[in-house]
């Protein structure tokens, strides 16, 4: 959606400039528009699709760009598009699993301040803040932060110390979330489904920029974080009131090669019970690096299934950036 064509925060929801310690207009210059292309034959073609669009942060004056890294992961080409209007190219430099950001090299050069990193680690629930994606003031939205807990989502990935921020932005992906200083304390990533079926409401969910700290220099010069991979299953899960549940396998993935069916129930990790989500990655991820063998105990009906699972680097279903 291009940036004339997206509806506009109401006035109203705009933060006002007396509430806040940094002028908002030059600021908000760091915050890019990003466009990137996937192959179509690309491992994440067919879930996120071949064109994505979000926002980006400068966070370097040589063109270092951060955003969310499932907007950019496999990319064969970036765009970024500053505040007035101009297109950069740019390429897919690094993007970690673990913490999920991205990051983008511009290829050519952004007139722009580039933000400063905060702590998110300070924040305190109830705090305001600011969360802007591409567009300036007028896609600048105040608000606050309601809660620092973990997140686990369904597709093998976890955050420990999440943000999440209320009211939700409507542009969330790779928007910049700016305490009243203007420092960048995180970066939008998800909106989250919140309260009942009656009476639902949204969150966003925000990674802290202080997980992105370990990792930068790697992401900067090797394309990936140093550390070792965590087993990765290829395992769509669902977490209700009787525990873990496979919505579904990846195709030629780890756990569909050991013969893990979509509706199996997960029973424990080796001798460990499962109980949720979390608990489950944990015992998954404590028994070693990728390419470890896990033993899963699965229901299948009446039955119940002893695997082993030989788990791999997600890293090597993916096509890799190139790097510059």
């Amino acid at each position: 959606m291009s940036r004339s064509t997206r509806p506009a925060i109401p006035r109203d929801e705009r933060p006002r400039q007396e509430e806040i310690d940094f002028p908002l207009e030059p600021t908000l210059d760091a915050v890019l528009g990003l466009k990137a292309l996937i192959p179509e034959d690309a491992f994440t073609a067919e879930t996120l699709g071949t064109e994505r669009e979000g926002s980006g942060v400068l966070i370097h004056e040589n063109g270092l760009v951060l955003t969310v890294g499932y907007l950019v992961c496999e990319a064969s080409r970036v765009w970024l598009t500053t505040s007035r209007g101009e297109v950069v190219s740019g390429h897919l430099l690094g993007y970690d699993f673990e913490t999920g950001f991205g990051l983008v090299q511009a290829e050519a050069p952004i007139e722009a301040p580039p933000l400063e990193f905060g702590r998110a680690a300070d924040l305190r629930v109830g705090e305001s803040l600011v969360m802007a994606a591409h567009g300036g003031p007028a896609m600048a939205l105040r608000t606050v932060l309601l809660a620092r807990r973990e997140f686990a989502g369904y597709w093998e990935y976890l955050v420990e110390d999440a943000l999440f921020l209320a009211p939700p932005h409507p542009l969330w992906g790779g928007a910049a979330c700016l305490d009243k200083r203007g420092l960048l304390v995180g970066i939008g990533s998800l909106q989250v489904r919140t309260g009942t079926e009656q009476r639902p409401d949204s969150l966003n969910m925000a990674l802290p920029v202080d997980l992105l700290q370990p990792v930068l220099d790697d992401l900067v010069t090797r394309g990936r974080a140093r550390r070792p991979a965590r087993p990765w299953l290829g395992l769509y899960l669902l977490e209700d009131e009787e525990g873990l549940a496979v919505l579904n396998t990846v195709p030629g993935g780890p756990a569909a090669r050991a013969g893990v069916e979509a509706g199996d129930r997960i029973v424990s990790v080796g001798e460990l019970p499962v109980c949720d989500l979390s608990d489950f990655y944990h015992l998954v991820w404590e028994l070693g690096p990728a390419g470890t063998l896990v033993p899963l105990t699965v229901r299948r009906g009446e039955e119940r299934l002893s695997l082993e699972i030989e788990s791999a680097d997600r890293a090597d279903y993916l096509k890799r950036p190139s790097l510059h």
